[in-house]
């Protein structure tokens, strides 16, 4: 039905499953931010992995229908062109936060293990990419090794979390994870659960909508995959990462922020095992191009700089935001004048 639609009515479909999307997110932040002072999870883990992985459905679901439809590079350029594009807007909640530096103010263990998870999640399919061409039931090795190490770090992110062996040091700026209301952890999580979950449904709808979009724009356009999936459908799906993160700032929620976009991340990159079970012709991972590994390689960049940012933990930066935020700024916009260039 959404691939014989005319052009306009085509765009009108996808700016207004990008609309829902942002809607739901924002009420899926508050939710977020009261489950995590009901559940006593903390808002840096309720953030890696409620909020996270409710904002990338809607990517989860592009990336595997582009997968089943034999589309590797829209798959994999969904996938991580979101990761990509999700770390630039951490550098647009710092211009939204005065006090000082978000990676300053936001210090939490939590949000550093988890961006050298992240780090290492991203080096498994770069392996699987340099590696020889093997598959077991159409499924790579990597792919189950992903679920593993992804499991496996929100294990110890959990233990770092309630047995922290450091703490950062605490500045007039630093913004502590504690409940607003010293009576929410007595209090029911049930409705507010209730209520999340129901949000993530429409996240997904929205997510199917968009990957029904994009698929019509390479088939009868002639766009390429890459570019569709790394710069249009990886942004879309990715609006509700980046209203989650400025609903959270503006709430004070720093480290729920910061966790939403960087365990959001770590879950992103379960969108290749998915894209890869889905994608019927052999390994995923061997049937992509040198501009999907373009994208790969642009994230592991930003991700080193923002855990560089994390433990530098400048106070002030330059243009009121911090050296790490200028350069995620700089790294991406490089990143897709390249691509657009290049084509």
């Amino acid at each position: 039905m959404i691939a014989s639609l005319s052009l306009l009515p085509l765009l009108a479909v996808f700016a207004g499953s990008a609309a829902v999307l942002v809607i739901t997110a924002i009420r899926a932040t508050d939710l977020a931010d009261i489950l995590a002072d009901r559940t006593r999870m903390g808002e840096a883990l309720v953030g890696a992995v409620l909020l996270g992985a409710a904002t990338s459905l809607a990517g989860t679901i592009v990336s595997i229908n582009a997968a089943a439809s034999g589309d590797a590079s829209f798959a994999f350029s969904n996938a991580v062109g979101g990761i990509a594009a999700q770390a630039l807007f951490l550098a647009l909640a710092d211009l939204t936060y005065r006090k000082a530096n978000l990676e300053h103010a936001a210090a939490e263990p939590a949000n550093l293990f988890q961006s050298v998870l992240l780090i290492l999640l991203l080096c498994l399919p770069l392996a699987a990419i340099a590696g020889p061409n093997i598959s077991f039931w159409g499924i790579h090795p990597a792919s189950p090794l992903l679920v593993m190490v992804y499991l496996g770090g929100l294990h110890l992110t959990a233990r770092l979390r309630d047995e922290p062996m450091w703490q950062p040091v605490q500045t007039p700026e630093t913004r502590t994870d504690t409940p607003e209301d010293s009576s929410e952890p007595h209090r029911s999580a049930l409705k507010p659960a209730l209520g999340f979950a129901a949000l993530v449904a429409v996240m997904g709808l929205c997510g199917w909508v968009i990957s029904q979009v994009g698929g019509t724009l390479i088939a009868r356009f002639g766009m390429g995959s890459t570019l569709v999936g790394a710069l249009v459908t990886a942004v879309v799906t990715s609006m509700p990462e980046l209203v989650t993160t400025l609903a959270a700032t503006r709430r004070g929620a720093l480290q729920l922020a910061l966790g939403g976009i960087i365990g959001g991340n770590t879950f992103d990159t379960l969108f290749l095992v998915f894209a890869d079970t889905a994608y019927r012709e052999g390994s995923l991972y061997h049937a992509v191009g040198t501009q999907d590994l373009y994208w790969l390689v642009t994230r592991q960049m930003m991700t080193a700089v923002l855990l560089a940012g994390l433990i530098l933990r400048q106070r002030h930066g330059p243009v009121q935001i911090g050296l790490e935020s200028l350069l995620l700024i700089l790294i991406y916009g490089g990143a897709v004048a390249l691509a657009v260039v290049g084509g």
